[in-house]
């Protein structure tokens, strides 16, 4: 075989390290962008953040984005743009009840301002408890019982260990009696929260319905039903109810309001709020009838090279200072690439803004189908640049906060020929069952045919993955008396 030496020209994408930085940053969210700006700037002495109250007279370079005078907020929101969520049924975990959760802990405001402010602490439940039994008189074997059902208690307060695992629990050489176990369970029984140390639901709601006046209004109907047919009542088995407990409809339903407004998980109160806030990046206005969308200045990090350092390279180029150059680019490149990523994050919101402007005059039925595509097509970038933008982005707008996927959707064909959002069909069916009459409400079949009346062609088991992605209860469980 003959050897011999041939040359071919080819091209490949070569990712140089800037490129490789601003696909990074593109797809961090803000909080992740400001980590990553943090540990730039601990090892990056030439790049440094401007201080609100500081001037630029020492400014190279400073990170100043989007025309001047844009709006700027900050808005606490829940973690995603998702429409308000559906009560769930009574037989879903116990969500049809109302809850709250009070603080606890104090913050004193006549201390002195020098002092750093540290988090108000929070009672557990078994800090109240254990609190709750130091008050009382009981003997020191039956205080230690009680601490030890304490310790056995759910975060929601109920008794996780049966009596018997609890009795193995203790010494033997004690000789705990099973009617000591039982005496200590109705004292734990008696500690406030209402309803905690219950081994299950209807052990809890009882327990509450006792520490009622004995002559409240349908306490008693409401007893008997906690006690015997509480999975009836789950289940919406009206008419089977009203034969077991011979009542007429005023009366079960009276009882069955006193039991949904008690507290089906006692302990939850005690629980540390967990708290989660939501930085808009984009901010939508309606300015002279259009709608516009501008970057959150309070969201976008300030920063500038260091004038000193860089004075100091300038004067000692022939000095040999390669690793401060090398710092210098990179500081350079960091603050363009933040540029960057905010110009890119506005094309994106501007664009998706005047593809779904209906949705901002109407709400979510006016939402049209919208696809990465379009967009991608219109701001002239590559589908995968459109994902990293718009995940983890949010967007302020009058009708709440939304991340920038949000406004993406399938779509279902119509017997036009058009298409309509998965979004606006699934606001509908929310629409529907709002208005419903709720002694008989719509079935899933019955939506898909109200659907079809207004030109929405869309099968029944579609409605029903959009009812349960709403977190819709099924008919039988929206039924009332």
């Amino acid at each position: 075989m003959k050897q011999s030496l041939q040359l071919k020209l080819s091209q490949h994408l070569a990712l140089t390290p800037q490129l490789q930085q601003s696909i990074r940053l593109l797809q961090l969210s803000s909080l992740e962008l400001n980590q990553e700006l943090e540990q730039f700037l601990e090892n990056n002495p030439l790049l440094e953040r401007v201080e609100p109250d500081s001037g630029t007279t020492s400014t190279e370079e400073a990170g100043s984005f989007g025309p001047a005078g844009q709006e700027t907020a900050v808005a606490p929101a829940e973690e995603s743009g998702e429409p308000p969520q559906q009560e769930d049924s009574f037989a879903d975990d116990h969500d049809i009840w109302n809850e709250s959760a009070p603080s606890h802990g104090m913050r004193d405001d006549n201390d002195e301002p020098d002092y750093p402010q540290q988090d108000a602490g929070v009672t557990s439940l078994r800090d109240h408890l254990n609190w709750q039994l130091n008050l009382t008189q009981l003997p020191l074997r039956d205080r230690t019982i009680v601490s030890l059902m304490i310790d056995a208690l759910s975060d929601d307060g109920y008794l996780t260990q049966s009596l018997d695992e609890i009795a193995e629990m203790l010494p033997a050489e004690l000789e705990i009696d099973p009617l000591e176990i039982d005496t200590a369970l109705k004292h734990l029984q008696n500690f406030e929260p209402l309803g905690v140390g219950a081994r299950n639901l209807g052990e809890c709601l009882a327990l509450q319905l006792e520490a009622l006046p004995s002559d409240t209004h349908y306490r008693d109907i409401a007893l008997r039903i906690t006690r015997q047919y509480l999975e009836h009542l789950a289940s919406r088995d009206y008419n089977k109810l009203k034969k077991l407990l011979q009542c007429d409809d005023d009366n079960l339903r009276g009882a069955q309001h006193l039991i949904t407004h008690l507290n089906p998980r006692p302990g939850s109160v005690f629980a540390a709020a967990d708290t989660r806030y939501v930085v808009a990046d984009v901010i939508v206005k309606k300015i002279k009838g259009m709608w516009v969308a501008s970057l959150n200045r309070e969201a976008m990090p300030k920063l500038r090279v260091n004038r000193m350092y860089a004075d100091i390279l300038s004067r000692n180029r022939e000095g040999g200072g390669q690793q401060l150059a090398s710092q210098l680019q990179e500081a350079r490149w960091m603050v363009k690439n933040i540029e960057q990523r905010f110009d890119t994050i506005l094309r994106v919101s501007q664009a998706i803004v005047d593809r779904q402007k209906h949705f901002f005059e109407h709400g979510e039925v006016a939402m049209r189908p919208l696809v990465l595509r379009e967009i991608a097509e219109e701001v002239g970038l590559h589908e995968s640049t459109i994902s990293r933008v718009t995940t983890q982005k949010y967007m302020l707008t009058p009708r709440g906060i939304f991340e920038l996927k949000y406004f993406f959707g399938s779509h279902v064909a119509t017997e036009t020929g058009g298409a309509c959002s998965a979004t606006a069909i699934r606001a509908l069916i929310k629409q529907l069952v709002g208005a419903e009459n709720s002694k008989k409400p719509l079935s899933d079949t019955q939506i898909t045919e109200i659907l079809a009346q207004q030109g929405i062609v869309v099968a029944r088991r579609t409605v029903a993955k959009y009812r349960e992605a709403l977190q819709i209860p099924a008919v039988s469980l929206r039924k009332s008396l």
